[in-house]
């Protein structure tokens, strides 16, 4: 098996490198799965958090009226396609028989076919070089959606490049989800260190008071913390205030390595 990348993997490692966020990411990749479809004329990406679906970007015209008039039934190709992790083609939407009235309000919107594929957390992903590894744990689905104008719109499409496309957004949202993850653990951790300064501060001051050992200083202010019912920060911050004449600085936090 050759390791060269092929050319989608390289254009899509560049569209990674090249936008600022997941928002631009994601309007891009639905720019390019709109070029790998010649015949669609809209390209619609879904993302589902928490039970809660929504058009998060799109490209060409008509996609997001087709996506809400799905979410307003909670049914429909797009949805589909999101929750089981499976393909979903449209032939003919005035011959479809799935999705009550989905297929008429898509007929009558001028769209006679679609093809949606999984992205995200519950997708299979295939053909291309997988750049992360997507959290088993993700609350997060998503569906990449493509709509035609013609019947069997999609025969000729590109499927290969558009299933590379979507195997390599399931990477990018799993890895916008990580650095979210680590961005609260982080500030959680922040929180902690600073909190942690403070304690140590009043610490000091009340073994300087009492001519007592660590141990004994942090049990007086944490029953002190109890019988005033203030968390021990809080209490520990007022006595370091009141020593020092102002608040207390806010500890050594996180720095970044140089």
């Amino acid at each position: 098996m050759s390791d060269a990348l092929s050319p989608d993997t390289l254009d899509l490692i560049s569209l990674l490198l090249e936008t600022d966020t997941l928002d631009g990411f994601l309007q891009a990749l639905a720019d390019s799965a709109l070029r790998e479809a010649p015949t669609a004329h809209g390209c619609g990406i879904t993302l589902e958090r928490r039970n809660r679906p929504l058009t998060v970007a799109s490209s060409g015209v008509g996609a997001p009226p087709l996506d809400e008039a799905q979410y307003g039934q909670d049914d429909g190709p797009c949805l589909q396609a999101l929750r089981t992790g499976q393909e979903v083609s449209v032939i003919d939407m005035r011959d479809e028989l799935r999705w009550e009235g989905y297929p008429a309000f898509a007929a009558r919107a001028g769209t006679l076919s679609s093809f949606s594929l999984p992205i995200a957390a519950h997708s299979h992903t295939a053909g291309a070089l997988n750049l992360y590894s997507p959290a088993a744990h993700s609350h997060t689905a998503g569906a990449l959606n493509l709509y035609s104008p013609e019947k069997d719109g999609f025969r000729e499409a590109a499927l290969e490049g558009l299933r590379s496309l979507t195997s390599q957004a399931t990477g990018a949202i799993a890895l916008a989800e990580r650095l979210s993850d680590a961005q609260v653990f982080t500030a959680d951790l922040q929180t902690a260190l600073q909190s942690r300064a403070v304690i140590d501060q009043a610490v000091g001051i009340v073994m300087s008071q009492r001519h007592c050992t660590p141990d004994q200083a942090l049990r007086t202010l944490r029953t002190a913390s109890q019988h005033r019912n203030v968390k021990l920060r809080e209490l520990c911050a007022q006595l370091v205030g009141s020593i020092a004449g102002s608040p207390p600085p806010a500890g050594p936090g996180l720095r970044p390595r140089p």
